[in-house]
This record gives structure tokens, C-alpha cells and sequence, in this order.
């Protein structure tokens, strides 16, 4: 048994970070054993209708898919409208007329309503939409049928909402917030999306609020996968993606909870966010979220989930969530320090702790966290220079993303064996073992004041002084004293690898050098476990063996086919003033489909007369002048109205487009401030005063029930600002003038940027 000591403690560490990553969704999916029980089948057939192609706003899909849903709803008895609404976003400025699909299932008492959540439109970017949010939609739909099939009535009000146009700026759960006489009923909203296609489906809380009785009432509806941490909130709250139950808590104050995943992260927002690339068991989680805690909420008292205690929480072995108030972090730390002192003091006096050595352990820990993240950050630069291609992924996340991820750890673990190596013996393991809790003890006391939710990382250093004292005062064996230091490494390898993985993940392989940082932090707190001098070089071997081969299968799997289609982006820019036309890119790497019309030498950068708005301000890489000059038809723009009120000069212009278009967009040349503006006869920013932070002051998104725009804006009454109108038409393929060759089917619509479009752009001088 002695012999293989090593060999079952680095098992042991093996399973412990395989048992997080099983514990966090489904590993098959639960067949339906009677009517009242959440179907798959159902699910995935709804799932079937509603993604057979695009169905952003304002299109032919995006009706049928309402239709659909309201059909739907109607079969089940319930009585459903339609919420139409002309709605501009206060962070933004985009605006359109929504249609969203309400409907209510009237509870026995007089308390708040549960609202369930999710948005039928798919991304303007050609997304099939499938995941983000399909998934969301027929999950709730599936899941009210399965409850209205129980024939009890809840005690609370449910109210339904899929809500519209939320990919172009939350603008559906906007509508609802401040239009619909229902809100006053909300106490509580569950909220269902995606940013990939598969993987767990995490918890994330929106409160104004303390957590302290949201995360109780949400651990009360026992669902069987809660996969969440407080740090993952802290995280969510800087990035630049919100989802509809943002505004419900910003505009509200209504709290709610979040269940989205982030898995195969390429999908998001492609062509490929299709029926078939959805993961069936990531689906079965959302149906496992629905169901626990619709059955819950729907009887339990949600008129007040606000506390006055903020509460740290991680899932947990067997456990499947802990938590304990934030006030306990800060002490804890405290309490952290005095012991490691404590601990240090007794070892040197009792000769098992070296004070040199103590001092020699921090050189390996920090420079062990040192090259791992620069080795990674360096790496992984190098990398977009080799495959230069993956620049275009604009989500950052490769279809072989796992691979590496994967590659990376193997590395990194080589790495901190070779630079470990020089400073471990046997009789001073306990001695460097010093170095990485002290580390982890800074970083507790460091952290917490940009994430405090990351408080749960103390958990790990206590673990740490737990084994570092009984290898101080408990006597036996030190091999089987090593399978039990493994045993209680279990928490801390089951609460960090998972986190290893989900930063790459969900912020993109950019990031792959945080999640080297984070395995550098754990591995110091496994010295004991796995860095015995016997079986060191063999696991060295093996961790340089696999990095070999996940690098290997990383690279081989580095290009794009049918199933994994690279992005490119192809527009069309008309200038009217000046009769000029230019053909743009986002593409960092030009293919054939691209040099088609841009050649092998295009002008890098962007276009002088031209200020387009996309996601992440992605801005064109290459442009070149048109040969050609096709004549573009383009809205019919009358000032209706040009008069003075109130020293004040008030303008109505309406704007009649005399094709299909997606949206217009408005920019101001010079600085410009609003006394008041409205779109359709809403107010933007409420009917303030305001000055646009950025030129791009509205965009607005033509919907179907939209045929006119009307602005109305009051400025100062000398003032005679400069306004360039851009007009954006999904219809550059359909123009057979331009005789562009279709992309191959290895090829899709690049995300988050405009594409496939013609752009036309003028002045207007007011």
C-alpha cells in the first residue's frame, strides 16, 4: 500500500476535480414519467419550430416565431396578449416598437407575482438563435404546461413574458418595466439566457440589496444542480453584458435570479446557434432550475426578499452550496494570519519548520505564479500570430478552446514541477508550505475590496492550516499521512478546478493566463499531496507528455469546416453627399469571400466618412473604394416642423424609408444637447436634458409594425447642427448589381458587427 501512496493521493486529487465538473448539470437527461413532469420531448419540439431560421426584429421569422409562441400559449388556456410599444434604451440610446408576448395564470392570494422570463428574438447578426434564448422560451413553456397539468392552482400570481427586441438593447423587459400596469405586481422574476450553446447553467442574483434571503429562499426550492459562487456576480456586474432582469432591478427594484450558461461560447450569437448544437443535458438543467423553483415560488411568500446581509457562497461537496455572511471574511483572515503565525512559531520550535527554508519557499511560489501567467499570456499571443485566423473569433473562445484549456493546465502543471524541482526534499516540504498559504492569505485580504464575493477562497487556506497542523502535532506514518492530506484537498480542488475552466470559457482564451494564475495558487496548496521527490519526475514526465498531446490535438483541430465555420464580414458603404462607395471589413484575415470585393491589398483601418456603432466598438480592419456605384434607394426625410418655443427651437422630422431597412442611425458632428427628444412621441432619457457622451446619440431598429420614424428635438434656437443619418439594409446579397459569390459552407455571417449589409450615409443640415 506504502508504494502506491503517491499514486493514490494524485488519483484522489484527479477525481476530486472530476466530481466538480459532474456535479455542476446533468449527465443524462430524465424521461417524463407522467403528464405533470417537465418533457424533453415537448421541450425540444417547441425548440424544433421556433429555430428554423433568423428572427430578429423586424423580420418574417421573428412573426412566425410569435405566432407560434402565442398559439402555444393559447392551447394551454391561457389568455395572451401582445404588448406593442415604441421603447428607447437609457444606456444606449437604441430604440424600436416591441412586441412582447404577456400572459397570467391567476393564484389563489393577493400577494406578489412570480414573472418567468426569457426573449424570443434572435441576434440582427443572422443568429439562428436556438440557445440564446429558444432555450429559455420553451423551457418555460414546457415547464407551465407541466405545472398547469397538475391541476392546482398556485398561491401566487404567474405571470409569462417573453419579451422582445432584448438583443438590441433590453428593449422588450424595458417595455414592460415602465409601460405595463402588471409590474406593480412583480416580487420576483426568474430570468432564462445563454451565452453558448452548452455547459452548466449558473445562478447569478440581481438584487439592489443584501443576497442574504434571496440565496436562502433559492437553496429552499432544492434544486438538484445549483451551480453558483458570490464571486461569479462580482465578475458579471463588469461585464459589458446585461440581460432583461437588469432592468428590473435598475428601474424597479425587483430582485430576481439569473440561470444562463456559457459553454461552446463560438455558438453565441452565429448560425451555428442551432436545434442541433444545443446541449440536450445543459437544456435539462434550465428545465431542473424551472421546475424546483417555479414549485416553490409559486406558494411561498416573495412580497420581500430584500436582507440587510450580504452572504458568500460556493458549492460545496455533498453540501451543494454553503454560505456564511461577508462580515465573517475579513475576520476570518485575521484569524487566518494568527494561526499561520501560531503554526510557524510551534514548528520552528519544534524543529519540524526550517525558518530559512520558510524564506526560500517564497521564491518558488511567486515566481511559480509569475511564469505560469506570463508563460500563458505570452503563449497565447504567439498563437493568434501562428493561427492568425483565430483573431476573427470575435467571442475569443476557438472551436478548440477546450483543447487548450486543457493544454494549458498540462503546461502550467509542468511548469510548477520543474520550477519546484531545485527546492523540495523530503524534510522540507512543510517549509515551502509556508510561502503559498501566506500568498493565499494576501490575496483574501487584497480581493474582497473589488469582489467581495470572492470570500469563499479563505475556504481553501483553512484547509491548508488544517493539514499543516497535523503534520506539525498528529504522529504517523507521513505516506498515509499523505493520502489523508489528499482527502482533505477534496473542497479545494472540487471548488477551484471548475473555475479554471469557466474563466476561460466565459471571458474568452485571453484570459487563459488568470486561470494559470489560479492553478499556480492551487498547486501551492497541494505541496504536501503532490510534490513528494519520489514520484515528482513522473508526474513531471506525464504533465510534459500531455501538454505534447493537447497542443497537438489543439492544432490539429485549429481550422474551420462545415461544422465549425469560420466568421467573415463583408459591407457596402454609400457616402450620398459625395457619390462615393467603399467596401469594408471586420476581418483581421481575408478570405476568398472578402477579396472578392476588397482585393489582395485593401487600405487598412477604417473609413475617414464613415462612424458606424457594433458591439465592443469593433471597428473595420480594411477598406477599399468601389468600383461600382449602384443606386441605392434610401428614406425620404421631411422636416415637418421647424418653429420656436420658449427661446427654445423645436423640430419634427419623419423619416419614410422606401425599402426594407434594419435600423438608422443617428450621429452628431459637433457637440449637440437635447432639451428634449422623442422617437414616435417617446421621450429618450425620460425627457431630460441631455448631451450624448458619444456622437451616436440614437439608433433605432425598425420593427414590423413600424413604417414611419418621427423625431421630434428641441436645441438651443441658434443652433444649426449637423446630423449624419447612416440607413442599414440586410439586402447586399439580394442585390444582383453588386454579382457577390455566396459564402461556402465553411464560411457564416461574422457576430456582433454589422455584415451582409449596404450602408448608405448622409448629412442633414438642421
Amino acid at each position: 500500500m506504502k508504494k502506491y501512496t503517491s499514486l493514490i493521493s494524485f488519483f484522489i486529487l484527479i477525481l476530486a476535480s472530476l466530481w466538480g465538473f459532474l456535479d455542476q448539470k446533468p449527465v443524462t437527461i430524465p424521461e417524463a414519467k407522467s403528464n405533470s413532469d417537465f418533457s424533453m420531448e415537448n421541450a425540444l419540439g417547441h425548440l424544433k419550430n421556433i429555430s428554423q431560421e433568423v428572427h430578429h426584429v423586424g423580420t418574417l421569422g421573428h412573426k412566425k416565431v410569435q405566432n407560434y409562441l402565442v398559439s402555444e400559449l393559447e392551447k394551454l388556456g391561457l389568455e395572451t396578449t401582445i404588448q406593442t410599444q415604441t421603447v428607447v434604451n437609457k444606456k444606449w440610446f437604441a430604440a424600436t416598437t416591441i412586441e412582447n408576448i404577456i400572459t397570467r395564470i391567476k393564484g389563489t392570494g393577493n400577494g406578489k407575482a412570480l414573472l418567468l422570463l426569457s426573449h424570443y428574438d434572435s441576434n440582427p447578426n443572422l443568429a439562428i438563435g436556438a440557445s440564446d434564448a429558444g432555450s429559455g422560451v420553451v423551457t418555460i413553456l414546457e415547464g407551465i404546461r407541466a405545472f398547469l397539468a397538475k391541476g392546482k392552482q398556485p398561491k401566487n400570481d404567474i405571470i409569462i413574458v417573453f419579451s422582445d427586441a432584448e438583443e438590441l438593447g433590453l428593449l422588450g423587459a424595458n417595455a414592460f418595466v415602465d409601460y405595463h400596469p402588471w409590474i406593480k405586481d412583480v416580487g420576483l422574476v426568474l430570468n432564462f439566457e445563454a451565452r453558448g450553446s452548452g455547459g452548466p447553467s449558473y445562478m447569478l442574483m440581481e438584487t439592489n440589496g443584501k443576497n442574504k434571503k434571496m440565496i436562502a429562499e433559492f437553496l429552499k426550492a432544492k434544486p438538484n444542480y445549483p451551480v453558483s459562487n458570490s464571486l461569479l456576480y462580482s465578475i458579471y456586474k463588469i461585464l459589458p453584458n446585461d440581460t432583461d432582469l437588469t432592468v428590473f432591478r435598475e428601474n424597479r427594484n425587483i430582485n430576481g435570479f439569473n440561470f444562463a450558461f456559457i459553454g461552446d461560447h463560438f455558438d453565441y450569437h452565429t448560425l451555428q446557434d442551432t436545434y442541433e448544437r444545443l446541449d440536450r443535458t445543459t437544456l435539462a438543467h434550465q428545465a431542473d432550475y424551472l421546475m424546483s423553483c417555479l414549485n416553490y415560488f409559486a406558494y411561498s411568500d416573495i412580497s420581500n426578499l430584500n436582507s440587510d446581509v450580504d452572504h458568500v457562497y460556493v458549492n460545496f461537496p455533498f453540501l451543494k452550496i454553503i454560505r456564511y455572511p461577508f462580515s465573517w471574511v475579513t475576520p476570518s483572515v485575521i484569524v487566518g494570519f494568527v494561526l499561520l503565525i501560531v503554526f510557524v512559531f510551534l514548528g520552528i520550535g519544534m524543529n519540524k519548520l526550517q525558518l530559512n527554508q520558510i524564506l526560500k519557499g517564497f521564491f518558488p511560489s511567486i515566481l511559480s505564479i509569475a511564469t505560469c501567467g506570463g508563460a500563458s499570456f505570452l503563449l497565447w499571443k504567439a498563437l493568434l500570430l501562428i493561427h492568425s485566423r483565430y483573431n476573427d473569433i470575435l467571442h475569443g473562445f476557438t472551436y478548440n478552446g477546450y483543447w487548450y484549456i486543457i493544454a494549458f493546465a498540462c503546461l502550467n502543471l509542468w511548469l510548477l514541477y520543474l520550477i519546484y524541482k531545485p527546492f523540495t526534499k523530503k524534510e522540507n516540504v512543510m517549509s515551502l508550505f509556508i510561502a503559498p498559504i501566506f500568498i493565499w492569505l494576501v490575496v483574501n485580504a487584497v480581493i474582497p475590496e473589488n469582489f467581495k464575493g470572492a470570500g469563499f477562497l479563505m475556504i481553501p487556506v483553512f484547509i491548508a492550516e488544517i493539514i499543516l497542523m497535523i503534520s506539525l502535532f498528529v504522529g504517523s506514518n507521513k505516506k498515509s499521512k499523505t493520502i489523508l492530506y489528499a482527502i482533505l484537498s477534496i473542497p479545494s480542488v472540487y471548488i477551484l478546478a471548475p473555475i479554471f475552466k469557466m474563466f476561460a470559457v466565459g471571458l474568452g482564451l485571453k484570459v487563459l493566463f488568470i486561470s494559470a494564475i489560479v492553478l499556480a495558487l492551487l498547486f501551492g496548496l497541494l505541496i504536501p499531496v503532490i510534490n513528494l521527490t519520489k514520484t515528482r519526475k513522473a508526474f513531471s514526465k506525464l504533465a510534459f507528455l500531455l501538454t505534447i498531446v493537447f497542443f497537438a490535438i489543439a492544432t490539429y483541430n485549429s481550422g474551420f469546416s462545415e461544422e465549425n465555420k469560420y466568421p467573415n464580414s463583408l459591407v457596402y458603404i454609400q457616402n450620398i453627399q459625395d457619390s462615393t462607395a467603399f467596401w469594408g471589413t471586420y476581418n483581421k484575415v481575408l478570405d476568398s469571400y472578402v477579396k472578392q470585393k476588397l482585393g489582395e491589398n485593401p487600405t487598412s483601418g477604417g473609413i475617414a466618412s464613415v462612424s458606424i456603432t457594433s458591439k465592443y466598438n469593433t471597428q473595420f480592419s480594411f477598406h477599399k473604394k468601389a468600383d461600382e456605384l449602384v443606386p441605392i434607394a434610401t428614406s425620404k426625410i421631411e422636416i415637418q416642423k421647424d418653429t420656436l418655443i420658449n427661446d427654445k427651437r423645436v423640430v419634427d422630422i419623419v423619416f419614410t424609408p422606401q425599402k426594407k431597412i434594419r435600423k438608422l442611425e443617428f450621429v452628431a458632428t459637433d457637440s449637440i444637447q437635447f432639451y428634449n427628444l422623442t422617437v414616435n412621441g417617446i421621450p429618450v432619457n425620460d425627457g431630460k436634458t441631455y448631451k450624448p457622451k458619444r456622437h451616436s446619440f440614437l439608433i433605432y431598429h425598425f420593427g414590423n409594425q413600424d413604417s414611419i420614424l418621427k423625431l421630434q428635438m428641441t436645441i438651443e434656437k441658434d443652433f444649426n447642427p449637423e446630423i449624419i443619418v447612416n440607413e442599414v439594409s440586410d439586402d447586399l446579397l439580394k442585390t444582383p448589381a453588386f454579382s457577390i459569390q455566396p459564402r461556402t459552407k465553411e464560411m457564416m455571417t461574422m457576430p456582433f458587427v454589422t455584415n451582409d449589409a449596404i450602408i448608405s450615409t448622409r448629412k442633414i443640415k438642421l
